[in-house]
C-alpha cells in the first residue's frame, strides 16, 4: 500500500485526484504495474488508476487474466474499476479508504455481491486508511 500511496501523491502533485494503484504478482511478491489517476492528462474518463494498472500488467504478463496478482489501491473502487478487476480475474482487491460517494464494492453498486458478476475476488479493506484519507483532504481542501 505504501507504493499506492507514492503514486496517489504523484497524482495529486499532476492536479489529479489522489488514487494510486499498484499490482502484486501474489507468487512472487514482485510489482507488476502501478500507476496514478490520469484523467485530466489523458483527457480520459476511464483513466483511473485502477485501470491504467490492470491495462499494463496485462501488457507485461501478455494476459488479459491476472488471475494470480493483488490489486492494492488507495481508494475504494468504482463500478467501472471493479467490474474490469473481476474480468481480469485479479485474486484479491486491497484498498484503503472507503468511498461511499463512488465506492462500488462495500458500498454502492456492490458490484461483487451481483449474481451477474463472474469473479470475486477477496477483498480487504482498511489499510493505510487514514494516510489515504488525509491525502484526498488535502487535495480537495486545496481546491476550494
Amino acid at each position: 500500500m505504501e507504493q499506492a500511496l507514492v503514486q496517489a501523491k504523484s497524482a495529486a502533485e499532476r492536479g489529479e485526484v489522489p488514487v494510486g494503484a499498484v499490482l502484486v504478482d501474489s507468487r512472487s511478491k514482485e510489482v507488476v504495474a502501478a500507476s496514478g489517476n490520469r484523467v485530466i492528462e489523458l483527457c480520459d474518463p476511464t483513466a483511473h488508476a485502477e485501470l491504467l494498472t490492470i491495462r499494463a500488467a496485462c501488457q507485461a504478463l501478455g494476459t488479459e487474466r491476472i488471475a494470480s496478482c493483488d490489486l492494492y489501491v488507495t481508494l475504494e473502487p468504482c463500478a467501472m474499476c471493479a467490474t474490469a478487476a473481476a474480468f481480469a480475474r485479479i485474486r484479491r482487491i486491497i484498498y484503503a479508504a472507503t468511498d461511499h460517494k463512488n465506492g462500488a464494492i462495500d458500498n454502492g453498486a456492490r458490484i461483487f455481491n451481483q449474481s451477474t458478476c463472474h469473479h470475486r475476488p477477496e477483498i480487504i479493506s482498511g489499510i493505510s486508511e487514514t494516510a489515504a484519507k488525509k491525502l484526498l483532504r488535502e487535495f480537495f481542501n486545496a481546491k476550494r
